[in-house]
């Protein structure tokens, strides 16, 4: 199966309202969808666009796909993973850009094998999924807490922490007191406190029944981090310094308890990597978000982890380029039985939502 055609589209869909994230402010998030052309089927993948997360922008992702990715997939044989790696490999960096290839090519397998994705992994229909609490003040936390388990029956929320320790252990007292007992909560504080501080900061969430810890502070794989986790009553779930297999293994090697993969930040073949290692071990697995929206979600939830999954940002979408926007029940979705994701795509919508470079 060689390459046949591929194109590069941009959009910007807008929010409800202003997010804040640890080191940016939005009200509207900037995406790329890839498509990828063999044997008359189609594979996708969605970017999200963020200079301070993914590091590109639609200009550097379209000349680095144009002028040395995509060449190198040329005669290449995309049934095979490992074939499209090595074809890869030789080009430094590129992160973001080298995982949707990946991502598009698997769901270009799917399509031509004419079953989903989730079924040709055997990884099942059913995600149970997580919201998150973004940046606000601890009442207005608490208040769309309350008002999202409601609504859509989540029971896990994953707290945005690094607000100061005052002010993200008032902010989980708020929303334990708005969404009951019986809500499980993690938070995660984005590396914000230093390493000095970390074990204390852990020690606080677990008293306040917190579960999982996200990126207390700035972590590497090494004899500190091997420490932390090992005083810890909770897990550490260890995500920004985490994106290869190579990384993952890295950690595992200290005792990581907890590891996020997502597949929007390095594509599904290697958050499948990362996930088959942590597996053997016994290790957590989340399938981190990264603020995709409703096409990107069908996308990346086709990988299962052990964990909630977080892909429930496209909620605060006010437009979406998917002619199918996930429904939740009970905090669940149930993917599609859809073989080509590339059918998903409302091409209307995506011309009307297009951003011109």
């Amino acid at each position: 199966m060689k390459l046949e055609r591929w194109s590069l589209h941009f959009y910007r869909l807008r929010y409800a309202r202003e997010v804040v994230w640890a080191n940016a402010r939005e009200d509207a998030g900037l995406f790329a969808l890839l498509e990828i052309g063999a044997d008359g089927a189609t594979g996708i993948a969605e970017g999200t666009l963020k200079d301070t997360w993914s590091g590109v922008s639609p200009g550097s992702l379209e000349a680095a796909l144009k002028d040395f990715l995509m060449p190198r997939l040329r005669g290449v044989d995309l049934t095979d993973e490992k074939v499209v790696a090595r074809a890869l490999a030789g080009i430094p960096d590129n992160r973001l850009a080298k995982g949707m290839i990946e991502s598009a090519c698997w769901t270009l397998r799917a399509a031509v094998a004419g079953e989903p994705l989730w079924k040709l992994w055997d990884a099942g229909r059913t995600r149970e999924l997580a919201w998150t609490v973004t940046r606000q003040t601890p009442a207005q936390m608490a208040a769309e807490a309350a008002e999202v388990c409601a609504r859509y029956g989540f029971g896990v929320l994953k707290v945005k922490g690094g607000q100061g320790v005052g002010v993200d252990l008032k902010a989980l007292a708020e929303i334990r007191s708005a969404v009951g007992s019986d809500i499980e909560l993690y938070v995660d504080a984005n590396s914000h406190y230093p390493l000095a501080h970390a074990a204390d900061y852990v020690r606080a969430l677990a008293a306040a029944g917190v579960t999982v810890a996200e990126d207390p502070c700035p972590l590497q794989p090494d004899a500190q981090f091997e420490a932390l986790q090992k005083q810890s009553a909770i897990p550490i779930l260890v995500d920004r310094s985490c994106a290869s297999k190579e990384d993952a293994a890295l950690y595992l090697e200290r005792g990581a308890q907890a590891l996020s993969t997502k597949p929007g930040r390095v594509g599904l073949a290697e958050t499948r990597a990362i996930a088959a290692a942590a597996l053997p071990r016994g290790v957590r697995t989340a399938v981190g978000v990264y603020a995709e929206s409703a096409l990107g979600t069908l996308v990346n939830l086709q990988q299962r982890g052990s964990m909630a999954a977080e892909q429930t940002f496209f909620l605060h979408m006010t437009e979406q380029v998917s002619a199918l926007v996930p429904e939740i029940r009970g905090g669940r979705i149930e993917l599609p039985e859809a073989a080509d994701l590339s059918r998903l795509v409302d091409r209307e919508r995506l011309r009307q939502l297009a951003y011109n470079i």
